[in-house]
């Protein structure tokens, strides 16, 4: 029988996952579109909607973030252009970083 892997969360990300799924509830009633009006746009089902609505942090992050842009909650900037001068800055940040991380068991003597 397989071992089951029970996934804790932080408090405060349990948190920031409940707020978002009610901020997308409330856009949803804003815009006056039903659940199913959401999913049906989002390509995914009814029973999804409102697994992300009720904060469930097992939902898949792109379909919380799409359900999140259909209804106009916006996650990072509102300006599109702004958003990729983000995501291109992020790159080049990542571009001057080590390519990967490798812990090699020295201790640094740091003590002067």
């Amino acid at each position: 029988m397989p071992k089951t892997i029970v996934r804790t969360y932080s408090k405060y990300s349990r948190e920031a996952m409940k707020l978002l799924g009610r901020m997308i509830r409330a856009g949803r009633k804003e815009s006056a579109m039903t659940e199913q009006e959401l999913a049906t746009r989002a390509g995914v089902s009814r029973g999804l909607i409102q697994r992300i609505e009720k904060g469930d942090m097992k939902c898949e992050v792109g379909i919380v973030f799409e359900a999140a842009y259909i209804v106009g909650i916006p996650l990072f900037d509102a300006n599109q252009a702004s958003l990729a001068n983000h995501v291109q800055q992020t790159e080049s940040k990542l571009k001057l970083l080590p390519a990967s991380i490798r812990k090699t068991g020295k201790s640094i003597d740091d003590d002067f």
